[in-house]
């Protein structure tokens, strides 16, 4: 087997083609961003030679300078993306700039598509988004291009968490790509969500144990349309969605395989954009989420009782409690406790013990399969390897009507998770791509 190889070509900063006027120099963070996690959000996207629509002339360098070019000017709209974090209030939009990293690879993209491995993967990344103490400066955005020797490539991206959520990166790869098309529509992001969700004078450290000391796994379920259809009418006819009969399957096949704990619970990350009155602008920048959290479930010798159903209403109650008031009172003088309300239960409940949290979150409707930056659309999409065990991202497949589950578990439950029978039964085997 040869050694994989992945070196960089180039280092550079892009920065605005325009830098922002004195006035928006500083930019504040909202009260949702100021309680987000320190780390990044990331995103890889695969593109195959066989895809991409290119001529014979066209370069590695000319496709690294359409990129760099194009993000240059999506940057002047997205400009507290190039700036640096101060503390936990504002972003000093200085024009520092994005980080972007030419690499190659001594590798067929066919090998990672075939049977990715989280680990090499993880290096198409621009940094580690789960170690800020390894990234020298508290950048807001990097970039990694990685080129294959068959032509293929990757792009991978890493957002700060503490200025942005998925649907923000999902948000400014749109239009970053649309810049790299030449588009006459101009993606133009809202930047004052401080002003819905004013901040406080608060400062949030990571809390101890959300990186997991013990060894865990990151590994791909697919569901792919024709098991999903079957998934769904097992449950009630089909009279429920494709997140909530892969999160309700993921999460029993868990808690009857683990039995870590005599009881089960879900948080589901809620995106406000569309519960909010006036509905949200999608371009929305910044964290604008908060987490449905179910009642603890007992899973001890009941477990084979539970019926996906009965798991799937208790995810829906969670999630109709983020409603128009809920959204009010995060916006009152009260918004910090508000906020913190589902943190708080989550923390009492581990406090008790006997009680293991899944946190599911689903990426299902990012149009991340649209980036098309004038050579085609992406082959794969993929995030990475997630150090927090009982994590578990969905992402749409390709076609649109799959999802691919990726499941943190610690690495010994893994074990018993993945040959669940229950579970397989409606996992496919073919790869996504």
């Amino acid at each position: 087997m040869k050694m994989v190889k992945i070196e960089t070509i180039s280092a550079e900063t892009i920065k605005p083609s325009m830098p922002p006027p004195s006035e928006l120099r500083t930019f504040k963070i909202s009260l949702l961003d100021q309680l987000a996690p320190p780390l990044y959000v990331p995103v890889i996207l695969f593109y195959s030679a066989t895809d991409l629509r290119i001529d014979n002339s066209t370069t590695s360098l000319d496709i690294s300078n359409h990129l760099k070019n194009s993000l240059s000017k999506t940057l002047n709209h997205y400009y507290p993306l190039a700036g640096r974090l101060k503390g936990n209030a504002t972003v000093d939009c200085n024009d520092e700039g994005v980080p972007f990293i030419e690499a190659k690879a001594n590798l067929e993209l066919s090998e990672i598509l075939e049977n990715p491995n989280m680990d090499l993967v993880q290096k198409f990344l621009p940094l580690d988004p789960y170690n800020v103490l390894l990234v020298k400066e508290l950048v807001i955005t990097a970039v990694q291009v990685n080129y294959f020797e068959c032509g293929g490539m990757a792009i991978g991206v890493c957002i700060s968490h503490k200025i942005a959520d998925g649907a923000t990166l999902a948000s400014f790869l749109s239009a970053w790509s649309a810049n790299a098309n030449g588009t006459s529509e101009i993606i133009v992001p809202r930047l004052d969500s401080a002003s819905l969700f004013p901040p406080r004078d608060v400062t949030i450290a990571m809390p101890s144990g959300v990186i997991s000391k013990e060894k865990t796994l990151t590994k791909r379920f697919i569901f792919d349309a024709q098991k999903l259809a079957l998934l769904r009418a097992k449950i009630a006819n089909g009279a429920v969605t494709r997140v909530e009969a892969v999160t309700s399957r993921i999460w029993k096949s868990a808690f009857v395989t683990i039995q870590d704990s005599s009881s089960s619970m879900v948080t589901h990350v809620v995106n406000l954009r569309a519960r909010m009155s006036p509905r949200m602008h999608e371009q929305f920048l910044g964290n604008i989420w908060q987490l449905a959290v179910t009642a603890p479930i007992l899973t001890k010798h009941e477990e084979s009782k539970l019926q996906l159903g009965e798991l799937i209403s208790e995810i829906r109650t969670s999630i109709r409690k983020i409603n128009g008031n809920y959204i009010r009172m995060l916006q009152g003088d009260d918004g910090l406790l508000k906020a913190c309300e589902s943190m708080k239960e989550v923390r009492q409940h581990f406090m008790k013990g006997g009680v293991d949290c899944y946190r599911f979150s689903s990426w299902t409707r990012f149009p991340f399969y649209e980036t098309n930056f004038g050579w085609g659309n992406p082959t794969w999409v993929c995030t990475t390897n997630v150090p927090i065990k009982n994590v578990v991202i969905l992402m749409s497949t390709k076609s649109g009507d799959g999802i691919e589950a990726w499941v943190t578990l610690a690495e010994d439950h893994m074990a018993s998770f993945e040959q669940d029978h229950d579970l397989l039964e409606f996992i496919s085997t073919r790869p996504s791509p």
